[in-house]
């Protein structure tokens, strides 16, 4: 029912969907390749979504949206530690599920434009290629470590993110005491954003993370 009322939803978006459903261990993968995004539920008849999850990423790169009842936040940090671009915790609504899905493509996209540009610059250079995103009135650069911060903490306002799911997503790597570097980059964001008097604010919870807060009057 939720398959079909999501592909109900996203053809009327202007989407071609899909429907795979009872996956075996004879799937053929290399037809997953042409999706230009995959949404997956991680509880698959016959299937684990993580396992599938795991096959798909050794040999593709097709972007890949998880969803699941199961919201906690280690099971968030496992899939993206599987190579998920992103995670819905059902229940959601269309509108979150439409958010992401178009933060994922424009994502995708920059990243894409991004290596296609980077291809014809000096190897010294490629490392500099920078992002921007439109906060208010503004458009603001940022580098792509900074872009993929501040795209986790627009799509969830008011909800604080541990270092250890940042450091999955956003650094691709796992997260120690001693390592400060995603604080370096909050430092940079942070003083980006009172440049522009963003209404938002990156505050630190001390001993769990960092949230993205509107900034009181």
């Amino acid at each position: 029912m939720l398959a079909n009322h999501l592909r109900q939803h996203l053809t009327r978006r202007g989407f071609e969907v899909t429907l795979c459903s009872g996956l075996d261990s004879d799937i053929n993968l290399q037809a997953w390749k042409t999706f230009d995004l995959i949404l997956m539920d991680i509880l698959l008849p016959g299937r684990n979504g993580l396992q599938l999850l795991n096959e798909l990423r050794r040999g593709f790169t097709v972007p890949v949206i998880l969803m699941s009842a199961l919201g906690a936040e280690q099971d968030r940090i496992i899939g993206f530690s599987q190579g998920a671009d992103d995670y819905l915790p059902k229940p959601f609504s269309l509108g979150e599920m439409d958010v992401r899905i178009d933060a994922v493509l424009r994502r995708v996209a920059y990243e894409r434009k991004a290596l296609a540009l980077g291809k014809n610059e000096p190897t010294s250079q490629r490392k500099n290629v920078r992002q921007e995103i439109r906060l208010g009135e503004v458009m603001v650069s940022f580098t792509a470590v900074e872009y993929r911060l501040m795209e986790l903490l627009l799509a969830h306002p008011g909800e604080v993110l541990s270092k250890a799911f940042l450091y999955q997503r956003v650094l691709h790597r796992a997260f120690t005491q001693q390592d400060r570097v995603l604080d370096m980059h909050v430092s940079h964001v942070r003083r980006k954003l009172a440049a522009i008097g963003f209404s938002a604010q990156v505050e630190t919870v001390w001993g769990k993370g960092y949230v993205l807060r509107a900034v009181t009057p």
